[in-house]
């Protein structure tokens, strides 16, 4: 802990006061990106990272929707990016949930007439369900690029590999070995439960969402959307598989990147409220 009166500062050594940044329940620091256009916002649009990632991530997402007049924010989960917190691990999956739940009341207290998106990747497809699922009235949608609802059937050890998967896919310079002992044995069950909840969950989903999944997806298992597709009880809902796509739809080949991106875009712009004469 810094000494009483020590700025505090970011993993990389930045002091908090020089960043954009919210402090949580917890008091920890998270680093914040804000997106703004250059005209007055129609809507704002959280976005949620993966495991392993960071907001910086999405900053082409970001630019893209910037220029429909949407007004995109985010911010390092706890452990990850330019947030403190102990790298990748954390003690209640419910953390992630509550720190978003925080920063989109405030950017609703400051936009209160805006409908507010979300947009999750991965494991950020995970919390952007469940803070959805907490405050359903708050969102007029939520976009999923390959959401964590269901693990890798396949194998015997099925959330094992996925994180060691996952993790190597984000991380590649750790070593398999590292990325087990150091976090399958640490964070599997906070992943896992998330995962057992949203599953929980779908047939109590009524908000709108877009599903966007490539079928040759190895992390995030295809079955995973397909299942909130089938039980979820929203009639504003569609379900898009790209063939031959794998797990970051929005960092893949260019051509299923710029789908993505349209894809997404369209569905947004289509849920706006008609803009005032």
């Amino acid at each position: 802990m810094p000494e009483p009166g020590t700025p505090r500062r970011s993993p990389q050594g930045i002091p908090y006061d020089d960043l954009p940044h919210i402090i949580n329940a917890d008091g920890q620091h998270l680093f914040c990106r804000y997106w703004e256009p250059e005209v007055p916002p129609r809507a704002l649009v959280f976005v949620a990272h993966g495991a392993g990632e960071h907001c910086g991530a999405y900053n082409d997402v970001a630019q893209s929707l910037t220029k429909h007049s949407l007004l995109l924010f985010a911010h390092d989960h706890v452990g990850h990016g330019q947030s403190e917190g102990e790298r990748m691990n954390v003690k209640d999956f419910q953390i992630f949930i509550r720190d978003s739940l925080q920063h989109i009341s405030i950017m609703r207290e400051r936009h209160p007439s805006l409908p507010v998106f979300l947009i999750g990747h991965s494991m950020g497809g995970a919390i952007s369900i469940l803070t959805a699922c907490e405050r359903p009235q708050d969102f007029a949608g939520v976009v999923l690029i390959a959401p964590m609802v269901q693990m890798n059937p396949e194998s015997a050890t099925p959330f094992k590999v996925f994180l060691a998967k996952l993790l190597s896919h984000m991380m590649p310079n750790l070593s398999l070995g590292t990325i087990q002992s150091k976090w399958v044995s640490r964070d599997p069950k906070q992943l896992m439960e998330a995962a057992n909840r949203i599953q929980r969950l779908l047939p109590d989903i009524t908000w709108p969402f877009l599903l966007l999944h490539g079928d040759v997806d190895k992390l995030c298992d295809i079955s995973g959307s397909q299942l909130m597709y089938d039980q979820a009880k929203s009639s504003d809902k569609t379900l898009k598989i790209y063939e031959g796509a794998y797990h970051a739809l929005h960092h893949d080949l260019p051509d299923t990147a710029e789908a993505t991106l349209k894809e997404l875009t369209a569905w947004i712009l289509e849920r706006l409220p008609a803009p005032s004469e």
